[in-house]
């Protein structure tokens, strides 16, 4: 009887989905990892001219149509002044497939990927499903994750680290000097540099630099989408950059497993990318007036939280039973240990709700407090 692959059996259904189906369905949702506007107009108008024409009908090339890499290399010139040549860019169904094309492309099996801890859950998942041994390392008390940890964890067997900032589940944004760091151990250790920065433009202090900016050599590839920062998620819409050589192998993966992006997601992507950029400047805006709001709240409970300067998640510590208390009580949150050992005793908070819900819901977190405290 044909049974099932050590790889997929090694992967379990996310601990973030086991919390939403635990939940009532009137429960406030503090869980979620998606931006609660709705997609830019002139997003959604892209996608419907592009139908109305007959253009989302057929394949495109499978790197994706020229005129969105083209949107997506002017992006970068335009935000962050790098040059990424528009050949070396794989349009990819959400960041999500970008992350698996990296890693299966560059992962063999028994290799080592590091990665931070408490980290997306999508970093275990996907190198185990490529063959490879999760190397997950600790944060530093700010939730930063330390290059020098990075640098210790790698050995003779290790294929790749990722860097994720700003950060899922934390909030965390990388410094320059940390970037820059990240870039050289990639150079001088001849090892491949993930960085997802799907998060790049929600950031309220700091700024948000990218390992490719600093490397000297090839290994750094980016991962980045329209998912958050246009409020896309149903879209499906990310990419992947890197040097040709390596594009070239990411590609064979991605042709066979997808062929393409999807013809309607990659015009709206580009309408996206090349219209106002009004939207993100103002759901950043709402984002760092709801993460004041919760971190006042959290602080009047008696909660410590690291600030976070990006994304739209926090992580206070937790009392032991605190997360099952507040679900209990209708409220999501996602504890810690669902992004790896070293998140147990935390907990991840969406601020992805309006200003009001938010307050309730800090209501309710405070009454949970005082009775597991």
């Amino acid at each position: 009887m044909t049974e099932f692959s050590r790889r997929v059996e090694q992967v379990s259904i996310s601990g973030i989905r086991e919390v939403f189906e635990a939940a009532g369905e009137d429960a406030i949702n503090l869980g979620l990892g998606q931006p609660d506007f709705p997609t830019p107009d002139h997003a959604r108008e892209g996608a419907i001219e592009a139908i109305r024409a007959g253009e989302a009908d057929e394949y495109t090339s499978n790197k994706g149509t020229e005129s969105l890499r083209e949107a997506i290399s002017h992006r970068y010139a335009e935000d962050r002044g790098m040059d990424v040549d528009p050949n070396d860019v794989i349009a990819t169904a959400g960041g999500s497939e970008a992350l698996h094309i990296a890693l299966e492309a560059h992962v063999d099996p028994g290799e080592e990927v590091v990665f931070p801890d408490p980290g997306f859950v999508s970093y275990d998942a996907l190198t185990h499903i490529a063959g490879g041994e999760p190397t997950p390392v600790p944060l530093r008390d700010d939730l930063t994750m330390a290059p020098e940890t990075v640098e210790e964890a790698i050995t003779d067997d290790t294929a790749a680290f990722v860097v994720n900032s700003p950060a899922n589940p934390t909030g965390a944004v990388q410094s320059p000097e940390d970037m820059r760091e990240f870039a050289r151990i990639a150079d001088e250790h001849d090892v491949l540099c993930i960085s997802d920065e799907v998060y790049e433009h929600i950031v309220f202090e700091g700024e948000h630099r990218s390992p490719l900016e600093f490397a000297e050599s090839d290994n750094v590839v980016v991962v980045g989408a329209c998912s958050k920062t246009y409020s896309m998620t149903g879209w499906r819409l990310g990419w992947v950059t890197g040097s040709n050589r390596r594009i070239e192998r990411m590609l064979r993966v991605h042709q066979y497993g997808q062929a393409c992006a999807t013809a309607a997601a990659q015009h709206a992507a580009e309408a996206a990318l090349t219209g106002p950029q009004d939207p993100v400047d103002e759901m950043v805006t709402a984002f760092e007036e709801r993460r004041d709001v919760l971190l006042d709240g959290l602080e009047d409970i008696g909660l410590e939280c690291p600030t976070p300067e990006g994304a739209f998640y926090a992580m206070p510590k937790v009392p032991e039973g605190f997360v099952d208390e507040v679900i209990d009580r209708g409220v999501v949150v996602v504890p810690g240990e669902a992004f790896g050992d070293h998140g147990e005793g935390y907990a991840r908070i969406s601020y992805a709700v309006n200003v009001e819900t938010l307050k309730e819901a800090l209501s309710i977190m405070g009454d949970a407090y005082d009775a597991v405290a």
